[in-house]
């Protein structure tokens, strides 16, 4: 069966405005990339950013990272390219290996792997900001799961609808719109056109904590507390409040401690010099400030600890402090940041 093109489709009128207003914030007439894994929720993205753009002028592109984590990662791939055809929007791919050792745990190590072919597709296509297709079912989700690993205050804060993650700019529009209109809109599609999204198994896959999650948690949380999601979503925006002016705080202390011109690095014994409370959260700052992926409580205490180790021994052993592909050590004096 052809494919129709989605022009003609009725698109709720929440998702073209809130795209939308993600786009105003973008200089006129700038590049833009729809991440698309082709699942239900990026599908329905790529079909409004196909007709959003157009009125806005910002040319599109799609981008498809393929992880290689399932058999069925190939055929997702060509699947994909009719998509694009379809919609007369250029698709580009990119392959990554998943550290299985990072320290992470599989999904974390996979996002990461993903963002960073993202950044590396944009800088190769000229695009100025990437389109993520998460919902007000993956805020709350993200809520939960960072609340269960204590990532504190900043991480409550869960996704931001507008963010830089190094020097890639990531725009959420549909964090407040409910899932069910992604899925009303993507079975419009398929029933106009034949072309329907894949269903990645990692969704369901218990083996992971999202996964484990969805099945085994969230059919409780939905029986007893219903309004669950609306409740988590506000506690997210409450967060990233707070963490705003904390973000103040920890910007003038980083402003203290010496950094080089690219924010790469800083002075252990300015460091040394802040509260523990403020120790901790100018590091937070620094490392998301860098596109590095928040640590956990515990990660952090090791890194704060082998830090005030340095300065018990002296500067002449040198820190090694692993968190995914970034890497933090300490020469004569300097803490720095690296990736790779």
């Amino acid at each position: 069966m052809s494919a129709t093109p989605n022009t003609d489709l009725e698109f709720d009128q929440v998702l073209q405005d809130a795209l939308g207003q993600s786009l105003a914030t973008l200089p006129k007439r700038s590049s833009v990339a729809v991440a698309l894994s082709g699942g239900i929720d990026s599908v329905a993205l790529a079909l409004v950013a196909q007709v959003v753009c157009k009125h806005t002028e910002h040319p599109l592109h799609f981008f498809h990272v393929h992880h290689g984590l399932y058999a069925e990662a190939d055929t997702w791939a060509a699947h994909l390219q009719g998509l694009a055809h379809n919609l007369a929007v250029p698709l580009s791919l990119q392959h990554v290996e998943v550290a299985q050792d990072s320290g992470l745990g599989i999904e974390a190590a996979a996002r990461q792997a993903r963002y960073v072919a993202l950044a590396d597709l944009a800088r190769s296509q000229g695009v100025t900001a990437i389109l993520l297709a998460h919902h007000r079912q993956d805020q709350a989700e993200t809520v939960l799961l960072r609340l269960l690993r204590g990532a504190g205050v900043l991480g409550l804060g869960a996704m931001h609808a507008q963010a830089l993650r190094g020097d890639l700019q990531l725009l959420r529009p549909w964090l407040d719109i409910d899932r069910n209109v992604l899925v009303a809109l993507t079975q419009a599609y398929a029933q106009r056109s034949g072309w329907y999204p894949v269903q990645d198994p990692s969704n369901s896959d218990v083996q992971y904590a999202r996964g484990a999650l969805r099945a085994e948690l969230i059919p409780v949380l939905d029986l007893r507390w219903p309004a669950w999601r609306q409740t988590l979503t506000r506690h997210a925006k409450q967060a990233q409040e707070t963490s705003q002016i904390l973000d103040e705080v920890a910007a003038g202390d980083w402003q203290t401690l010496e950094p080089d011109p690219h924010g790469m690095s800083f002075s252990l014994q300015r460091w040394r010099s802040l509260s523990e409370p403020r120790q901790a959260l100018v590091l937070r700052y620094w490392l998301n400030q860098r596109g590095a992926a928040m640590p956990g409580e515990r990660r952090l205490a090791e890194l704060m600890r082998q830090l005030r180790q340095l300065h018990a021994l002296g500067h002449d052993r040198e820190l090694l402090w692993q968190h995914g592909s970034y890497r933090v050590q300490c020469v004569r004096g300097r803490v720095s940041l690296s990736s790779g």
